[in-house]
C-alpha cells in the first residue's frame, strides 16, 4: 500500500470511510460482516479510518472502537464532532461546550484516549468558526486529539480556522461527478500545507456500477433525497456509468479502481476515503493506488463525467443550505 500524508501522520493512500457499517444507506450489515470488513480493510494495508458522532447516532464510532481497540497502534483514527444525534433527530451544533462533550463521550466509544484527527463535521451558521475552533484547539492542548480537520467548509471559512489553529486535513466530496472543490478550497488547501480528503468518492455507489434501479432503495436511504438519484435524473446519470463501465473494462480493472484511481492522480495530497458494506468489494478500492493512467484516459474520463454532464444536484435544497462549500 503507498502512503501519503495527512499532518503529523503517514496513512495508506486511501482510507476507509465506515459510515455505511452503521449509517445513511439503509439496513447496516450484520456485525460479522462490519468485522469482515475491517480486518479486511487492515489486511489489505489500509491505515486511515473515518467515522463520526453522527453516525449511527454513537453506533459506528462503538463498533470501530470494539473491533479496532486492539489495532490502536496501528492506524490513524478520525472522527468528526459538530453534528450528532440528539433525541432521534440530526443537530449541527458548534458550540464549544457541545464540541467538549461530543468528544468526551466519542473518545469513551472509541475506546481511546486519543483522536488522531477530529474534524469539525459541518459549519454551525450561529457559531463564529474561532470559537469551534478554538474549543477543538483546548482538545489539543489537553492531549485528547493530536490534529484538527474541517469538513464541507469553503476556502473562506478554511482560512479563517487556519489562523486560530493549524488545520491538518480538509474533508469534502471530491470525484468525477463532484468538482466542487476546484472552485477555490483545493487551491486553498494547496496554499496552507492542508491534506485532502475526499469523501464519497465512488458517487455514494454511483460509480461501484451495481447500483441499476433506484426504486430499489431502502425508504431511509438517504440517496432518496439526493437530486442525482431521483428517477427523472437518474436514467440520464445510467448512460454516463454505462461508458465509465466500458473504460475500465478496456483497462481490466473495477470500476471503482479507475474512479479511485483519477482522484489519487488529482495530486499526491489527496486521500480519497471509499467505503463499502461489503468485504468481497474492499479489493477493488485497495487495487486502485496501483493503477496508473495515461494522459489520454484521464482526458476521456474529465469529458465523459463532469458537472456539465452529470443530471441533478449533489443535494437537495433544504441539505444544501446548511452546506458551506462554494457551489458553481
Amino acid at each position: 500500500m503507498k502512503t501519503r500524508r495527512i499532518g503529523p501522520f503517514e496513512v495508506s493512500a486511501i482510507g476507509l470511510g465506515c459510515m455505511n457499517l452503521s449509517h445513511a444507506y439503509g439496513t447496516p450489515p450484520p456485525r460479522d460482516v462490519a468485522a469482515a470488513v475491517l480486518n479486511g480493510a487492515l489486511d489489505g494495508g489500509i491505515t486511515l479510518f473515518d467515522t463520526a458522532a453522527l453516525y449511527g447516532f454513537g453506533a459506528n464510532e462503538e463498533l470501530l472502537g470494539s473491533l479496532l481497540a486492539q489495532h490502536r497502534e496501528r492506524i490513524v483514527l478520525t472522527s468528526k464532532c459538530g453534528m450528532q444525534g440528539v433525541n432521534g433527530q440530526r443537530v449541527i451544533d458548534g458550540l464549544p461546550d457541545t464540541i467538549r462533550a461530543s468528544v468526551e463521550a466519542s473518545l469513551k466509544r472509541l475506546r481511546t484516549d486519543v483522536i488522531d484527527v477530529l474534524y469539525l463535521h459541518r459549519l454551525d451558521f450561529k457559531v463564529p468558526i474561532e470559537d469551534s475552533v478554538g474549543a477543538m484547539a483546548d482538545l489539543v492542548r489537553a492531549g485528547k486529539v493530536r490534529a484538527l480537520g474541517l469538513s464541507e467548509v469553503s476556502a473562506a471559512t478554511l482560512r479563517r480556522a487556519h489562523a486560530v489553529h493549524p488545520i491538518a486535513a480538509l474533508q469534502t466530496e471530491y470525484l468525477l461527478w463532484t468538482r466542487n472543490p476546484e472552485i477555490a478550497v483545493l487551491d486553498a488547501c494547496r496554499e496552507l500545507g492542508i491534506a485532502f480528503v475526499a469523501f464519497s468518492p465512488l458517487a455514494r455507489g454511483f460509480l461501484g456500477g451495481e447500483l441499476r434501479d433506484v426504486s430499489k432503495l431502502e425508504p431511509k436511504d438517504i440517496r432518496r433525497a439526493m437530486p442525482r438519484f431521483s428517477a427523472e435524473h437518474y436514467a440520464a446519470n445510467l448512460k454516463l456509468l454505462d461508458a465509465f463501465q466500458d473504460e475500465a473494462a478496456r483497462l481490466h480493472c473495477a470500476p471503482a479502481t479507475l474512479a479511485l484511481a483519477w482522484l489519487l492522480q488529482k495530486g499526491d495530497d489527496i486521500i480519497p476515503i471509499p467505503g463499502t458494506s461489503r468485504p468481497e468489494h474492499l479489493w477493488a478500492l485497495i487495487a486502485a493506488p496501483q493503477l496508473q493512467l495515461d494522459g489520454a484516459t484521464l482526458q476521456r474520463l474529465d469529458a465523459l463525467i463532469n458537472r456539465h454532464t452529470v443530471s441533478g444536484a449533489r443535494y437537495n435544497a433544504a441539505t444544501q443550505a446548511e452546506i458551506d462549500t462554494e457551489e458553481f
